[in-house]
């Protein structure tokens, strides 16, 4: 069979056969590491911790369902810090993992510089974790009815840990007694 000379197409589609294979096999991978940080989220939960439950329920409300980031969006300055803590108790996530983004209205323009000062000193994170603020401006239409509606704006709290995302699925999981399979895809 050595000896059998193929082609250029015979070449590229047996090349691409074994990258197919080899990313079913990453994937597989994958997966099953998802797995296996959602079976510690369901052990996590069995512990029954109150500032856990806690922390878990506020992220299946306020946080975003991605598989590989945890990420948390509020206005709430309290909140925002119990869910800090909450990070930092029960997963170790360190200052320098977490990144901070704030989304500001056309009247914080003037007072931008403060008002991310205020989240970093409330969260107690230093100034290189913070992200390129998005300042939303008014449209012609809107008449400015909402100033002054959220002083400091909202602010995301973004982890980009895949152990602590699925973990935090499998305890919720585990919390409310049932299974979501999509979280793993």
């Amino acid at each position: 069979m050595r000896d059998i000379e193929l082609t250029v197409e015979q070449r590229k589609a047996l090349n691409e056969r074994a990258r197919v294979r080899r990313n079913r096999s990453r994937s597989a991978h994958f997966e099953a590491r998802r797995r296996a940080y959602q079976d510690h989220g369901h052990e996590l939960a069995r512990e029954r911790d109150p500032s856990h439950v806690a922390g878990c329920m506020l992220y299946w409300a306020e946080g975003s369902k991605s598989r590989n980031a945890a990420q948390f969006v509020n206005s709430d300055p309290a909140m925002v810090r119990f869910f800090m803590d909450f990070l930092r108790a029960h997963y170790g996530v360190r200052n320098e993992e977490f990144r901070l983004h704030c989304n500001l209205f056309a009247d914080h323009v003037e007072r931008q510089s403060e008002i991310e000062q205020f989240w970093l000193e409330l969260v107690g994170l230093p100034a290189s974790c913070l992200r390129r603020s998005t300042v939303n401006v008014y449209s012609k239409h809107s008449q400015k009815k909402r100033q002054n509606k959220l002083p400091y704006g909202t602010v995301r709290l973004t982890v980009h840990s895949t152990r602590v995302v699925q973990s935090i699925y499998g305890a919720i999981q585990e919390y409310g007694g049932f299974e979501r399979p999509e979280w793993l895809d």
